[in-house]
């Protein structure tokens, strides 16, 4: 006879988790202090600002600000927060938050190292907890993608509490980073997982192997040795995204020969672009100028004309004839796949007759050179920190922090001022203090079982709408 009134056990769903390769361990989640993509990855899970990336480009999307506008002058922004927008412990978000976060990074001892985000912001105002005022200094026609950038994300006074999709839940170094769903977040219904788990690997021969082990869902990259592998026989789980992201080689402009600018452009002029991207990188297209078509709606006027003849003549004229004379240089880069480096070398010598030695430093060694002025040519990364041209124009000024050619020209300095990029390229590509080689692209790994996954052309994640299969 059947037991009346037992049930079953139900066994419980699986959770949803999402494992994503984490190839940088962070050196902080604090939004203001952070640099590199890798953190802000874990960063945009746990907290939003006024407004987000469009994953499509062009228009911010509202974040923890519905909507906002514009005075007629270009000079004040009114943004209205969400009223049902909380921090992950229950406190309302407010005006203050953001202004204070405002004030903390433009103070005279601040240590945010994107400071210059925050540089034409000349007054903050709250009126009431729900509206922020910020008056500028002069009308900036990027700040709306300027907001939406990551160093502009709010963080709240206890740590741990954030007013993202997730809050942290475990943090071990060199192995995870563990988040869970935030129930309070003013969007939790377009938050389909249950959590995600950053998984640390050290390189991207250790994710390829443990994503074929069922081991991680997302990966950083794909070795260059096995993408002709899955376009041929995986190619539903390759993603490849075009990034706004400029490799190029940065000319030190104080060093002979190299402040002479046709030394610049020879050594420019006789590269292959196109066969550094077919045969050596297997990835990204060709770049013939350096700020990326797109970027910010940015449409380049003037282009590199590739050009050996003109190369040599350049070379001659600057008292090099068929490379006699040059001095011995040397191309530094951070631990990046040595063919592209040999590529460039073998470039130089065979059409120019020129050696062209090659040193690859850990990547804070690399830099530091490159503040510093100590080196000659360097392999070097642009990569916006958002959507608008005025990033990567602005970098070159006199002056700038991330002018590693340290060039200077007036010129050019005053073009950027006015935002005539098409001129101000025109400069930059005739005085050539940088060197640009190809616009990178992402390439990485998905999951079947990973649906609605995205990301865009400046490294931006979006977690909304992303679901996992268990």
């Amino acid at each position: 006879m059947a037991a009346c009134g037992r049930r079953e056990a139900v066994p419980a769903a699986p959770e949803k988790i999402l494992r994503i390769s984490q190839r940088n361990e962070p050196a902080t989640l604090d939004p203001q202090l952070a640099t590199l993509p890798d953190e802000f990855f874990i960063i945009r899970a746990l907290n939003e600002g006024l407004l987000t990336p469009n994953p499509d480009g062009g228009v911010p999307l509202p974040g923890a600000a519905e909507r906002w506008e514009v005075s007629p002058d270009g000079l004040t922004y009114t943004f209205h927060l969400r009223a049902n927008a909380n921090w992950s412990n229950g406190d309302p978000i407010i005006a203050h938050h953001f202004a204070e976060m405002i004030h903390r990074v433009t103070a005279p001892d601040s240590l945010a190292p994107k400071a210059h985000l925050f540089a034409m912001v000349q007054e903050v105002k709250t009126p009431n907890p729900e509206i922020l005022l910020i008056v500028l200094k002069q009308p900036t026609l990027d700040f709306p993608a300027i907001v939406a950038s990551g160093p502009w994300i709010p963080t709240h006074e206890k740590p741990g509490v954030g007013n993202g999709p997730f809050i942290l839940t475990e943090w071990k170094p060199n192995q995870h980073i563990s988040v869970r769903k935030n129930p309070l977040y003013w969007d939790a219904v377009a938050v389909k997982l249950d959590g995600i788990q950053f998984l640390a690997s050290d390189s991207g021969d250790s994710e390829e192997r443990a994503f074929r082990a069922d081991q991680v869902d997302v990966t950083m990259a794909v070795p260059f040795t096995k993408l002709a592998g899955y376009r041929t026989a995986q190619p539903p789980v390759l993603h490849t995204v075009p990034l706004h992201e400029t490799r190029y080689l940065a000319l030190n402009t104080t060093r002979p020969p190299l402040d002479d600018p046709r030394v610049r452009r020879a050594l420019a002029l006789v590269l292959d672009r196109a066969a550094l991207v077919e045969k050596v990188t297997l990835s990204g297209q060709p770049a013939f100028n350096f700020v990326p078509a797109g970027l910010g709606g940015y449409a380049p006027a003037t282009l590199i004309t590739e050009n050996a003849d003109e190369a040599r003549r350049l070379l001659a004229e600057a008292g090099f004839p068929g490379g006699r004379g040059f001095p011995k240089l040397e191309l530094s880069a951070w631990p990046v796949s040595p063919a592209q480096l040999e590529a460039l070398q073998q470039m130089w010598l065979r059409e120019l007759g020129i050696g062209i030695a090659i040193a690859q430093r850990e990547a804070r060694t690399h830099l530091a050179a490159l503040a510093t002025g100590d080196y000659a040519i360097a392999f070097m990364t642009a990569i916006p920190d958002y959507d608008g041209a005025s990033d990567l124009f602005t970098q070159l000024t006199g002056g700038h922090f991330a002018n590693y050619p340290h060039w200077r020209n007036a010129d050019y300095d005053r073009l950027v001022a006015a935002a005539n990029w098409p001129a101000a390229e025109k400069i930059l590509l005739g005085e050539m203090p940088l060197i640009p080689l190809y616009f990178n692209a992402q390439n990485f790994l998905v999951s079947p079982r990973v649906k609605n996954w995205r990301t865009d052309r400046l490294w931006t994640r979006f977690y909304q709408g992303v679901s996992v299969a268990r």
